[in-house]
């Protein structure tokens, strides 16, 4: 009997602890999923690999740090940097009811086609890396974008140029893509907001290989700069075809054109060819030492590419409203996200009543050795609306 009670007693005790241990310190954490969308597939594969592992080092430090009563997952689903594709990928994420929250995007088209979507499912939505305009341009409230719009660049791009350079007079050359006359026409009208004129427009086609009419006939206007709207195949050809004709106008363009493609065919004559990007060599962002060696510490075997950071902080920002305020449903993240402040590899993140980002980043890059470098830190300079030697 006293073996029995003995035993009995052992079971009750063991049992008693069990209800404790459940109750108490060592209860699971709830998990909290994130959903990203990126290209994995197609032409932008590297950069959306890029955009998958630093969202997931985000998690993973998250997860580490123990400061959230979370644990936080991670699900990425492939955009393959398609519009109708990045919809179904868009809907899929949706349909998991554990996601809180959704980013990612590196292609513009496929941010157009689902903002709408996660609008009507009533989703927060933070975009990483599409920088068109029209993304937030209809104010929902549940879409935020955490990388700079390419009007801002075109802003700024021709505020610079007829205010520190001195231009006067511009003509404008666009490739008729939607891309290139936008860039195009916002670069025309940030210059002729602060003093310069546009003295002509032009259109070319993509693919197009000889363009010596055309640039003879701006030519004979002897046009300051020429701004160029379209990508770097296009841009590289004009350029060549520039020297030829021993034309001395500055040749300015957008983000599109920054590639080796552009040095390549250009060849010589892409030297002094300015180009504006949206963000920054990572060297120069706030935190950007820091995320590469922790990236380097995780040991991924693909690099984070310049989108990496992006994504990183996209991720970051929506650990910490989440962490921080204890709160998961969707409804309730909308609003939080929108008036965060987040301090992160990109520095001060908040967003403006449309959901853009305040923290604009644009860097002025110019080749050089047949390499883009950053304008400040080129060997050259412009100055009397001339390329010379600093």
């Amino acid at each position: 009997m006293k073996l029995k009670k003995a035993v009995s007693c052992a079971v009750a005790a063991a049992m008693c602890m069990a209800f404790i241990s459940g109750c108490g310190g060592s209860k699971k954490q709830e998990v909290v999923k994130i959903g990203l969308l990126a290209p994995l597939t197609g032409g932008n594969a590297a950069l959306g690999v890029g955009m998958k592992n630093s969202g997931q080092l985000a998690v993973d430090q998250a997860n580490k740090s123990g400061k959230y009563p979370f644990k936080f997952e991670l699900i990425t689903v492939d955009d393959a940097g398609d519009p109708s594709t990045a919809v179904a990928a868009m809907n899929k994420l949706i349909a998991d009811k554990g996601i809180s929250a959704i980013t990612g995007h590196f292609n513009s088209g496929c941010a157009l086609a689902t903002a709408p979507v996660a609008h009507k499912a009533g989703v927060p939505f933070l975009v990483t890396g599409a920088i068109h305009p029209g993304i937030t341009a209809k104010g929902y409230k549940e879409i935020t974008r955490i990388i700079t719009a390419a009007d801002i660049q075109n802003k700024y791009a021709g505020k610079l140029a007829a205010t520190e350079w001195g231009i006067k007079t511009i003509a404008l050359i666009n490739d008729r893509t939607d891309y290139g006359k936008t860039n195009a026409e916002q670069f025309g009208k940030a210059a002729e907001a602060n003093g310069a004129k546009v003295i002509s427009m032009d259109g070319i086609t993509v693919g197009q290989q000889d363009f010596a009419a055309l640039l003879t006939k701006i030519k004979a206007t002897n046009p300051d700069c020429i701004y160029f709207g379209g990508v770097a195949t296009e841009a590289g050809l004009l350029k060549r075809q520039m020297a030829d004709l021993q034309m001395t106008s500055l040749f300015l363009s957008d983000s599109g054109i920054i590639s080796d493609t552009f040095n390549k065919i250009a060849g010589p004559a892409a030297a002094g060819m300015i180009a504006f990007n949206i963000g920054k060599p990572l060297e120069d962002l706030a935190g950007g030492k820091k995320f590469l060696e922790d990236y380097e510490a995780a040991k991924f075997k693909e690099p984070a590419d310049n989108i990496g950071p992006f994504t990183y902080d996209s991720v970051g920002l929506l650990i910490k409203v989440i962490g921080e305020s204890k709160e998961t449903k969707r409804d309730k993240l909308v609003p939080l996200i929108r008036k965060a402040t987040y301090e992160g590899v990109l520095g001060t993140t908040s967003f403006d009543e449309k959901g853009d980002t305040k923290n604009d980043l644009i860097t002025t890059y110019i080749s050089e050795g047949g390499k883009w470098v950053p304008y400040n830190k080129a060997k050259v300079m412009v100055k009397d609306k001339k390329i010379v030697k600093k």
